[in-house]
């Protein structure tokens, strides 16, 4: 059929699948799913919700190129068997950023605009087409806590430091079309997303009647998936991506198997959603979920077994088990939520009226999708648990922690049981947080906290001296409910006064600890630990120092500030002692489901997210002091170190893309981090991007952290690959952030050895095992693996969102064969690389490569991981950024 007759065709689908209804009194458009099956003559409840939400999309864009009649009639007949081979084109509602991401992606369209201009374009054609909602909300640092006050302290510390890129932000604000943002000091994004901005429903008023459709987003930050609670579809993406879905690209993505997790009965008391998820992100790591939807179900869905706040938990933490998202379909909980967070009546109604007619409407005990495969989680047999030292699915019952922290600190030696933590010692915590989206966002574990805290107090107990403590909440509405019920003094009373609203220590941003502890812990060479209520523990992440992390629920995370040390056994041995000598055990500071119960329903109203969210745009004194307007371009100051024009815009990649003589400028080992590749700790003097800003003038104590220098390619690109403790098995006894030069054998920082490669016309690659770039959707750990050569990595596998990334940014990912690795290549700082790439690689296509060294010259195959066509052709031109600047200049033509 050619294309006209294709145009024809998907345009009379539509047309038949169109229909209007009444809600609240207003006429509607929709595009009928069931109107849809009945044409295809199939059963649309076999289909998983979310993949509903897929077939709605493609229903409403068959007029376009990449979807056309075929493609929604194909997965609604086909789901099972179109999986992995159709490619998705998925046209978002909105997408959502947070600053660390979401300035750097606004940088990009700014030098966008630069280059449109220069080559006589219309710069204002680089501009959002679809709603972008930008949340400041990675910047905070927790310099001051367990002080009065240190909620003021770290604000004005936050202006201080970030005023270059806040300033950006406010030209951004006013040159930008379509670009909402959230100033500092509101909460994190996912929060504020989950309590005030999901839709469910997005109306476009633009159409008559308006069209009603499914909310859908994307955001620059992976735990967007958080806002599958409430049946929006979402995930994280990488910045890069984002950029082309603002400006008009749609995700495309091969159509996912969906998982679906049965969840049965009800938890037992004293098991809250942070234990649940916890065991659910290890069942589901086992389970190798990865690149899969995740679908929630079964009959613990069906009554009050899991608040929505509690699916929210569950959802948030869906890139640490690995899949794209966790959904949950829309029902009357869905519903409730929204009359709580004092959504409007008439938006909610057009939510229920909209997703019944639609298919979209959950009820109990529904009839079961059919899922690709079911794991099933019996919420009975879950109990207290944490996660760590090291990794969010290394679950451990709470009765197991002392001996998962010996197992990976055996230098701490054992510790006889029931010996009081009178001192510094191996396994001392030194960091408490009540922070992060995953779990400031639930009411009842916030109530929990502020319950035990109360009891604690009430039986003389105290945190540990060497314990800072720290609470930054999601959102205001979480301090106006513990204001308002007097749990907030007993917080205060322990040290977990408010010390900010923002992702924080949960972000890398926990702050220093006093200076005569660290020296102690350094002159000692003790292992410590940090605890928090948060969703990543990578080593390094929370704390330079902190080895050994451990994610918890914010009740224990204020058990652990008062008993000093995770080598205790809460289950077993006491907190600590009241003034009379009687020992305190957890079981008796353990708040009742009933008391926590009962002041939520009193505390937490509308009426608080009402006053909470009004006027939440307009930011505080500090924000409105800062100079706003300007012209169409930014006007780029040469002498920033915050904020400059990026060079990846303007680089193209040579013909043909193959590789010859490429040496490797790194050999690592399994689940590298996206924090080891880009970290966002603060800069040290000694280290390459330290003397990048000493020689522009910047005092050592001025340096900042990579996260806030993320608007300056000078300095992460000198950053990348020195995160955390990163071992380069070329290097195996270091120095860290070092690698060879070849064939010279000279040992130099990571950052020098690239540029001289360049230099030299060298092509780099790096060389990894299992699960590399886990972690956060950090877009600078693409960008700064492109901006120092490296042109393909070479991986056992990768995380979604990293490898999305890297070929956004024009690097290859190439995946070994099953059972090669580069131990079994026996890959050294002298092998050489040749690789061939074809003219034309089909999605996941392999590629040959000849591997050369002193062993000789052997020939393996390497999977191309480029999913789909589109991602090919991106990869071929450089990227997705010079694939948009194109795409915009040949229209202009």
């Amino acid at each position: 059929m050619n294309q006209p007759s294709l145009r024809n065709a998907a345009s009379a689908l539509r047309s038949r699948c169109r229909r209007e209804f009444e809600s609240g009194g207003r006429r509607y458009a929709y595009y009928s799913l069931p109107e849809l099956a009945d044409y295809a003559q199939a059963g649309l409840g076999r289909l998983p919700y979310s993949i509903r939400v897929l077939l709605e999309n493609l229903l409403r864009h068959a007029e376009r190129d990449d979807v056309g009649a075929a493609l929604p009639l194909e997965v609604l007949r086909n789901y099972h068997e179109r999986v992995g081979k159709d490619t998705i084109p998925l046209m978002l509602a909105r997408v959502m950023a947070q600053d660390v991401s979401g300035i750097p992606a606004l940088i990009d369209l700014a030098a966008m605009r630069d280059a449109m201009a220069r080559a006589g374009g219309d710069p204002s054609r680089i501009n959002p087409r679809i709603p972008v909602e930008l949340i400041v909300d990675h910047s905070l640092e927790v310099d001051y806590a367990g002080q009065a006050g240190a909620l003021d302290l770290n604000v004005a510390l936050e202006y201080r430091r970030n005023r270059e890129r806040y300033t950006f932000l406010k030209w951004a604000q006013h040159a930008m079309d379509n670009l909402s943002i959230v100033p500092p000091g509101a909460g994190i994004l996912h929060q504020i997303n989950l309590e005030h901005l999901a839709r469910v429903v997005f109306v476009d008023h633009s159409q008559d009647p308006p069209l009603a459709y499914p909310d859908t987003l994307a955001g620059t930050d992976s735990h967007t998936a958080m806002i599958n609670a409430v049946g929006v579809l979402g995930w994280g993406v990488g910045g890069i991506e984002a950029e082309a879905a603002m400006l008009g690209e749609p995700l495309s993505f091969l159509l996912p198997p969906t998982v679906g997790v049965r969840l049965l009965n009800r938890p037992r008391a004293g098991v809250t959603a942070a234990d649940i998820v916890l065991t659910l992100t290890r069942l589901l790591r086992e389970a190798k979920v990865v690149e899969s939807f995740v679908e929630f179900t079964g009959p613990a869905l069906d009554g009050d077994a899991l608040t929505l706040e509690d699916r929210a938990t569950l959802a948030n933490m869906s890139p640490e088990y690995g899949s794209t998202c966790g959904f949950f379909p829309v029902d009357a909980g869905t519903i409730d939520y929204l009359r709580r967070s004092a959504r409007d009546d008439e938006a909610i109604e057009l939510v229920e009226r909209y997703c019944r007619l639609q298919g979209l409407w959950r009820d109990p005990g529904a009839a079961e999708p059919e899922f690709s495969r079911v794991v099933e989680l019996d919420l009975a047999t879950v109990e207290p648990s944490a996660a760590g030292p090291r990794r969010p699915h290394e679950r451990v019952a709470l009765s197991d922690i002392p001996a998962s922290f010996l197992a990976a600190c055996p230098q701490a030696g054992p510790r006889a049981p029931g010996a009081a933590m009178a001192e510094l010692d191996h396994g001392a915590v030194i960091l408490a947080a009540i922070t992060s989206c995953t779990n400031t966002s639930n009411p009842s574990a916030m109530i929990a906290a502020g319950l035990l805290a109360r009891k604690a107090r009430a039986k003389g107990l105290r945190a540990k001296p060497w314990v800072k403590t720290s609470f930054t909440p999601g959102s205001k509405v979480v301090s106006d409910y513990l204001q308002a019920s007097g749990l907030q003094s007993d917080l205060d009373g322990l040290g977990f006064q408010l010390a900010g609203y923002g992702c924080a220590s949960c972000g890398g941003g926990s702050g220093p600890i006093a200076p005569d502890l660290q020296s102690a812990i350094e002159s000692r060479g003790l292992t410590v630990s940090a605890v928090l209520s948060g969703n990543r523990n990578f080593e390094g992440r929370i704390h330079p120092l902190a080895r050994a992390n451990y994610l918890l629920s914010p009740p224990l995370v204020v058990a652990y500030a008062i008993a000093g040390s995770v080598r205790m056994d809460l289950s077993t041995e006491p907190l600590g002692h009241a003034p009379d000598g009687t020992p305190v055990f957890l079981s008796d500071i353990w708040p009742d489901n009933a008391e926590i119960k009962e002041i939520e329903q009193r505390y937490v109203t509308p009426d608080r997210f009402r006053r909470q969210y009004a006027g939440i745009t307009e930011g505080d004194a500090g924000w409105r002091a800062l100079p706003s307007g300007g012209s169409m371009l930014y006007e780029w100051d040469p002498d920033s170190t915050y904020v400059r024009r990026p060079p990846y815009i303007d680089q193209r990649p040579a013909a043909g893309r193959s590789l010859r003589g490429a040496r490797p400028l790194l050999v690592l080992g399994d689940s590298v981090t996206t924090d080891n590749i880009s970290p966002a700790d603060g800069i040290r003097p000694d280290v390459p991007a330290g003397r990048y800003l000493r020689d522009r003038g910047v005092a050592p104590a001025a340096l900042h952290t990579f996260i806030a220098r993320r608007g300056n390619h000078e300095v992460m690109m000198r950053g990348t690959f020195t995160g955390g403790r990163l071992a380069n098995e070329l290097l195996p006894q270091g120095p860290a952030g070092g690698t060879l030069i070849m064939p010279e054998g000279r040992v130099a920082p990571i950052y020098d050895a690239a540029m001289h490669y360049l230099a030299a016309g060298v092509p780099v690659v790096v060389v990894a095992g299992r699960e590399y770039g886990t972690g956060s959707s950090r877009d600078w750990a693409a960008k700064g693996t492109r901006l120092l050569g490296v042109q393909a990595v070479l991986a056992e596998s990768f995380e979604r969102i990293h490898r999305s990334n890297l070929v956004n940014m024009g690097v290859l990912p190439l995946q070994f064969e099953p059972g090669v690795t580069r131990n079994s290549l026996g890959i050294t700082a002298e092998t050489r690389f040749d690789i061939d790439v074809p003219d034309t690689i089909p999605p996941n296509g392999w590629v040959e490569c000849r591997i050369s060294d002193a062993q000789g010259t052997r020939t393996i195959r390497l999977q191309a991981r480029l999913n789909t066509a589109h991602e090919e052709a991106v990869w071929r031109q450089g990227g997705i950024l010079t694939t948009m600047l194109d795409h915009f200049m040949q229209s202009t033509a």
